[in-house]
């Protein structure tokens, strides 16, 4: 007997014969699970295993922190990559440089189109040709344009010293319209010098700028000197300088012009950080100056009851405000069509001026006029990034006042035609007619232009647009070939 037998003694022998039965009695299974049927003990075929092949590994279960299938991207993912890619674009250094540019251009283009087609009927009811009032605007437009490039090419240092210049020059053209024979009159207010031919001066356009520069100088120079911080030196001499001017636009009675002014003037102490006592005072002061010259005037006092009109009223008094609001409402989503507006055959008063954006919404629709509002936005923006991103406090006063002037203007304007504000008889900025009003415009645009190209990111990002430093980038990344690679 074998060692292993004698070892493992009769009880192993036992097991061993019990087994060799079984198998003997016992028929061969096949391979692979068996199904269960009534000749198989139930459970046999989920027992049973594969007589070949590799067991099967469990799938890979997902999760943060397993190595499974990646999770499913969220649904806001497209629009969340869209919008830091807009973010990124949106915070670049030439995006106020390209914002001021573009939105600017625009304006004055699409003005063009909209003078030309608002003023065709009026110049023919002067006798005049239909492009009478087109061609003024467009020589305006060029000579804006000019002085737009020259204004963004001109350094700060330049820009402040034409501050008091252009201050003296326009006080004293402010007083030549009130000199009998020099100073005409035109639709009740004597604000405007007549240069001969077709051509009129409006000096008080050039006092809103005049205004900004001069009060960003002297804000300026009193900040390094560190003076804002008493009262007396950030009111006087810039607040009495102010109302001398409004007092000269005043004398004319032209009260929309000097309302804008008035808005600046705030505009620059709330930038400088007039304290809140000193600011309410101020403004409580103007509200109460403008109150005595509203009451005192039946023309004013019948524009103020105009707002929300919809009826023109006892003796018309609010035809012009309740024809814009039919031009608006007949202009629908599209509008009836570029020249086919029918307001202006005679029913609306100054289509090509005050209540161009009328016109706008006849013609163009909905759409056109929130084109133009879309670009007034921008252009604000783009002044407010201007101001709020520098470092020099003559630009942030400088383009704080600008954009104070346009957005203010703008508002009154488009209030007016809106209904929602009354009559203040001042020009849609860059858009409407008015060669006196667009050239100290566009200078100001210029003017943000220049102050936006000073930033020196904004700087950094125009030099490497430079040809010779482009073509001096490629050269660096062009690897060199071997002689014989084709």
């Amino acid at each position: 007997m074998p060692a292993d037998e004698r070892s493992a003694g009769p009880g192993a022998g036992r097991s061993r014969a019990t087994a060799a039965i079984s198998r003997a009695f016992t028929p061969p299974l096949p391979a692979g699970p068996l199904p269960a049927g009534p000749g198989l003990p139930p459970g046999l075929a989920l027992r049973s295993r594969p007589a070949a092949g590799p067991r099967r590994a469990p799938a890979p279960r997902g999760g943060p922190r397993g190595g499974g299938t990646p999770p499913r991207p969220r649904r806001d993912s497209g629009v969340r990559r869209a919008y830091e890619r807009a973010r990124r674009a949106w915070d670049r250094p030439l995006t106020a440089y390209y914002l001021i540019l573009g939105a600017g251009l625009l304006i004055t283009v699409l003005g063009l189109v909209m003078v030309y087609s608002a003023s065709m009927i009026k110049a023919l009811e002067l006798s005049r040709p239909s492009t009478y009032f087109f061609r003024k605007q467009f020589i305006a437009a060029v000579i804006g344009a000019g002085l737009m490039l020259l204004a963004s090419r001109m350094p700060v240092k330049l820009h402040r010293a034409l501050a008091y210049p252009l201050l003296m020059g326009t006080v004293f053209l402010m007083v030549l319209v009130q000199v009998p024979g020099i100073g005409m009159s035109v639709n009740g207010n004597q604000n405007w010098i007549y240069l001969g031919g077709p051509f009129q001066l409006q000096p008080s356009e050039f006092g809103k700028l005049a205004l900004i520069l001069w009060g960003a100088d002297l804000l300026a120079r009193k900040q390094d000197k560190r003076l804002l911080a008493q009262w007396k030196h950030m009111l006087v001499p810039l607040v009495p300088v102010a109302f001398m001017i409004l007092g000269l636009i005043m004398l004319g009675g032209d009260m929309g012009t000097a309302i804008i002014l008035t808005a600046i003037l705030f505009g620059l102490l709330w930038l400088a950080g007039a304290p809140t006592r000193l600011f309410a005072g101020v403004l409580a002061f103007a509200v109460l100056i403008g109150f005595v010259l509203i009451k005192t005037s039946p023309n004013r006092m019948s524009r103020l009851g105009c707002i929300g009109a919809s009826e023109p009223g006892p003796g018309d008094s609010c035809w012009q405000a309740v024809h814009g609001i039919y031009a608006l409402a007949s202009g629908g989503w599209f509008g009836s069509g570029l020249g086919a507006s029918v307001e202006k055959w005679g029913q609306l008063p100054e289509p090509h001026t005050d209540f161009i954006f009328a016109i706008t919404g006849e013609e163009l629709g909905l759409a056109g006029t929130l084109s133009v509002l879309a670009l007034f936005a921008a252009l604000g923006y783009a002044g407010i990034r201007v101001a709020g991103r520098t470092e020099d406090p003559f630009v942030r006063y400088a383009a704080g006042g600008v954009t104070t002037w346009i957005t203010a203007q703008a508002v009154i304007n488009i209030g007016a035609v809106l209904g929602l504000l009354p009559i203040a008889g001042v020009p849609l900025p860059l858009f409407s007619y008015g060669g006196s009003a667009l050239l100290p415009t566009m200078f100001a645009v210029g003017l943000m232009i220049a102050f936006a190209r000073e930033d020196p990111a904004a700087r950094a990002a125009l030099a490497m647009r430079r040809p010779g430093v482009r073509w001096k980038t490629m050269r660096r990344r062009v690897t060199k070939r071997p002689s014989g690679e084709r």
